[in-house]
């Protein structure tokens, strides 16, 4: 549940005071490290909204820190990223699958990209469960070694349709360089008539050794 208060006390040297919440209630401690996106200092009367958490010695905290202004401009943001997106993403298994049928591209790439789509969209999934119940969590490092290998797909519908990582700027910064970087070495192979004169020889390796 999130709240709206304005903030009180501010010491800005140390970058922390209070704030009260609209409608009453407690006052909770707020720290600039707290705030969502600093882009600017807050100052006492400044309207934020937040989070509020208890700590282990019972005092209130506000968490996950916003200014209302930015937090509408940043959801503005994410709704057209994810519509982008997602008629990219959309495009690009339209464009496998249609130069797969064409037969300019081997059934086993299609066939890999949506394998590692599924893996990495489960493991998105298990890392959310993870994070919930405090078990271990997947390495991000991991999440986009899948992503670059071809799962890129199935990572963005499962950060969108799950909720998980996307909203952490850096971590979708890389997310999207992964997508760069295999969609071009996709492009590189089909315009690389020696990687592509080798595939049908690893399809065959891959079905005697899937067989023994």
């Amino acid at each position: 549940m999130r709240y709206q208060g304005k903030i009180t006390n501010w010491n800005d040297d140390k970058g922390f005071g209070f704030v009260e919440p609209n409608g009453g209630g407690d006052k909770a401690f707020v720290h600039i490290k707290s705030f969502v996106r600093r882009k600017r200092r807050p100052v006492n009367g400044n309207v934020i909204t937040y989070q509020q958490v208890k700590d282990n010695t019972g005092r209130f905290r506000a968490e996950k820190v916003e200014f209302p202004r930015t937090a509408k401009l940043a959801k503005n943001t994410q709704k057209k990223t994810r519509l982008f997106g997602s008629i990219m993403t959309a495009l690009f298994c339209l464009f496998l699958i249609v130069i797969t049928l064409m037969g300019k591209l081997p059934l086993i790439i299609l066939v890999g990209y949506i394998a590692v789509s599924l893996i990495t969209f489960l493991a998105y999934a298990v890392d959310k469960s993870a994070a919930r119940t405090g078990r271990w969590r997947t390495k991000e490092s991991t999440l986009h070694l899948l992503a670059l290998l071809g799962g890129w797909p199935g990572a963005f519908y499962a950060q969108n349709s799950l909720r998980h990582k996307s909203s952490k700027d850096e971590f979708k910064i890389v997310f999207w360089i992964t997508v760069l970087v295999n969609s071009s070495g996709l492009i590189w192979m089909l315009n690389n008539d020696v990687v592509m004169s080798l595939i049908p020889s690893l399809s065959k390796l891959v079905s005697i050794i899937s067989v023994t």
